[in-house]
């Protein structure tokens, strides 16, 4: 291009931002109010909050498709004092709540956070409600002291039918969601506050989207196995639960700009994954009646004690494997046990001798151990390990067994938050412009997290990080 026509382009503005643009780069660029990165349950759920308070919201996520691990979570969602626990005649309290996590979570957990959480749990039920996923039916998860995990009806996995609401939201309201767009750094201007996010989209192109706010809901690094094995070298041969997108990206990216991390080895084996394959058994099952019985056909636990304990209990038996059994009355009242038929998971016969030929344990072992349970369950009285939720006897079949083994399931470590959900760098200021919720945070699950406590978790802090950053944004 000759001087003349340069100049004459420039001075009518006509010149194309594409001319001037470094090879690699788009010339794209754009702001907003509010830009999410990870398109999981806390990103989803921060995305629909900010919008309905009248935020310009762009939510990007790195994978094909929304819902990060939170498609994958089959137990429920942890909360105290809702109505349909009062319809159950369950008696429960946030203060309760609290204390069986900071219980289970070994007393690391930082205690703000965890009452933050408890005493927003309830809200969060009704909030997912308002947003179409009603969990009206009420369960047990393993450490909770009451009937505290709320899920679909029937017993559907409560993750995938939460994913599913939030993504027919997010259509509803139109709001600015790009898949396979890969958030590679957090902006800071020079007075430290957060100003946006340098991003990848699919077609490798780059650019910046200026933001008021970032809310930071890019999950754990339970995927990434370098990550795990440089916390805790011993879980080098698990495999893990996590989807493939779990790898730490966003604590990585706060880290560079100063954020805190916090409890980053307290990693959770969760006890009923199956062997090699890394397909998490919902905690329900267990929570339902279940029971474990090693390959002698002998119990050896209680079923409903914290994931860790149950985990190492698993660990501690002959090929550190155990059997999940349960009969056609659990089958009928869970839902979420129809998938583990259809993967061909689940062995199954018509009396407890076949079972045991099918799984190749002792009949008469495992005879005793069912007929020893009815006993308990007709008592209401476990005197091996103090069951204290002794809800389904064995007495009727068709017997069913599937074969676990712990796995990598949840990073309790993260970036670290206040109770707004602002986070704070390494001197424990905030960071001006920065929010997180979810798996990325550290703080609010401790040495080890409840079964329902991670849905309560990503809702409440979701929605606790657009409440505070639309905050900002009037301010």
């Amino acid at each position: 291009m000759n001087r003349k026509k340069w100049a004459f382009l420039l001075g009518k503005g006509l010149l194309l931002a594409s001319l001037v643009v470094l090879p690699g780069c788009s010339d794209k660029g754009e702001s907003t109010d509010i830009v999410i990165i990870g398109g999981g349950g806390a990103g989803m759920t921060a995305a629909i909050e900010a919008h309905d308070q009248g935020a310009k919201v762009i939510l990007i996520e790195k994978m094909p498709m929304l819902g990060g691990n939170t498609v994958r979570a089959e137990g429920g969602l942890n909360a105290a004092g809702t109505p349909y626990q009062a319809a159950a005649g369950i008696v429960d309290s946030p203060e309760l709540h609290y204390e069986d996590t900071m219980k289970g979570g070994k007393n690391l957990n930082n205690p703000d956070l965890v009452r933050t959480l408890t005493n927003g749990a309830a809200a969060s039920v009704e909030w997912l409600k308002e947003n179409g996923a009603e969990l009206s039916e009420v369960g047990r998860a393993g450490g909770a002291s009451v009937n505290r995990i709320h899920r679909p009806a029937g017993g559907e996995a409560a993750g995938n039918f939460i994913v599913v609401a939030l993504k027919k939201k997010l259509e509803e309201y139109n709001i600015d969601v790009r898949l396979q767009t890969t958030a590679n750094e957090i902006i800071k201007n020079k007075d430290g506050v957060v100003t946006g996010v340098k991003v990848t989209d699919k077609e490798n192109k780059q650019y910046t989207i200026n933001a008021d706010s970032v809310i930071l809901a890019a999950g754990g690094f339970g995927a990434n196995m370098e990550m795990i094995k440089s916390y805790q070298p011993q879980l080098a041969d698990f495999s893990t639960t996590n989807h493939p997108g779990a790898t730490g990206d966003g604590t990585t990216m706060a880290e560079k700009i100063g954020a805190k991390l916090v409890d980053m080895k307290e990693i959770q084996i969760h006890p009923t994954t199956i062997p090699g394959q890394g397909v998490l058994i919902t905690e329900g099952v267990r929570g339902d009646g279940a029971i474990l019985v090693n390959t002698e056909g002998k119990r050896f636990t209680n079923e409903l004690l914290t994931r860790d304990v149950v985990s190492q209990n698993i660990l501690a038996q002959p090929g550190k494997v155990a059997y999940l059994i349960f009969n056609d009355e659990l089958r009928a009242n869970l839902k979420a046990t129809e998938v583990y038929f259809g993967m061909d998971l689940v062995k199954e016969g018509s009396t407890p001798a076949e079972l045991a030929q099918q799984i190749g344990i002792d009949a008469a072992a495992l005879a005793d151990t069912l007929e020893r349970y009815n006993g308990f369950v007709s008592s209401g009285t476990d005197t091996d390990f103090e069951r204290a939720d002794l809800v389904l006897s064995f007495e009727k079949g068709k017997y069913y067994a599937i074969q676990v083994t712990p796995g990598i399931h949840h990073t309790m470590g993260g970036v670290v938050i206040n109770t707004q959900a602002q986070v704070l760098d390494t001197n424990d200021q905030i960071i001006k412009g920065l929010y997180a919720a979810g798996e990325v945070t550290g703080g609010v699950h401790g040495g080890n997290r409840l079964g329902g406590n991670a849905l309560a978790d990503i809702i409440t802090f979701g929605r606790i990080a657009a409440d505070e950053a639309v905050k900002s944004l009037k301010q």
